[in-house]
């Protein structure tokens, strides 16, 4: 089903932090790890749905490098419920176009995961109707020191050292920073996701539990973002730049 928007109204990039899952089995009275699997299916079909809008990047928020804190049981079932549904559902998301890339900090997880991420990678090359970014082991914060490091590393000096040199050093230098930046599960906060990428992003902030995030969704998300206006700091009516003292939301 395509967008009821036009065209030109479409996010060119939508990056999503897929938070409730745990309070969605909670309400049910079942172990969160159900909710997370049942997060898995809402993603599956938010993937698809994206892809037939027309929309051309989405970035979800798998698993932050905080949530390494979280009782070893649970992480040891995200892990195992990441190698399941990547057997699970790549051959349909190949087959439907759909090119997997991975943004975060690898080194960490197992030999076996990290495998499967870089299998997934490889598998799905040759696609371009849908970039799926899973951000997995990724922090906002790491993100930017990691690409410090690297332009450091390639004799970048302290004066050569720009906002665009940065820029092509992230972890997501082959995509459009976000358009529109979602986070479901009713918290109204960034979580270190996309730090440097979404500082222009349209915020959309849900009650919806992620598991029960859909098309429908997506589509009132695609629809408050289609009503704003996006000035990205130009000057505006009163003269001053977004941002600027005395304009909305100025210091």
């Amino acid at each position: 089903m395509a967008s009821s928007q036009p065209p030109q109204s479409l996010p060119r990039h939508v990056a999503i932090v897929m938070d409730g899952n745990g309070r969605w089995a909670r309400k049910r009275l079942m172990p969160r790890g159900v909710g997370h699997k049942a997060g898995v299916d809402a993603l599956v079909k938010v993937v698809q749905a994206t892809a037939d809008r027309g929309i051309g990047h989405l970035t979800v928020f798998a698993f932050s490098s905080e949530n390494w804190k979280r009782p070893e049981e649970e992480v040891s079932g995200l892990m195992s419920l990441l190698l399941v549904a990547l057997s699970k559902h790549l051959t349909k998301l190949k087959a439907d176009g759909v090119r997997i890339r991975i943004a975060g900090d690898l080194d960490n997880v197992s030999e076996k995961v990290r495998n499967a991420l870089r299998d997934a990678e490889a598998n799905t090359i040759g696609n371009s109707r849908l970039v799926l970014t899973v951000a997995f082991n990724y922090g906002g914060r790491w993100d930017i020191v990691q690409a410090c490091k690297q332009a450091l590393a390639e004799g970048v000096s302290a004066s050569e050292l720009t906002e665009e040199v940065l820029s092509r050093h992230m972890a997501m230098a082959y995509a459009p920073d976000p358009d529109l930046f979602i986070r479901t599960g009713g918290e109204v906060r960034l979580s270190n996701f996309l730090l440097w990428q979404s500082a222009y992003a349209e915020l959309h902030f849900t009650d919806c539990l992620w598991p029960d995030f859909d098309a429908e969704e997506l589509d009132r998300a695609l629809a408050a973002y289609a009503r704003r206006e996006r000035r990205f700091g130009d000057v505006g009516e009163s003269g001053l730049g977004e941002g600027a003292i005395g304009s909305e939301g100025g210091h």
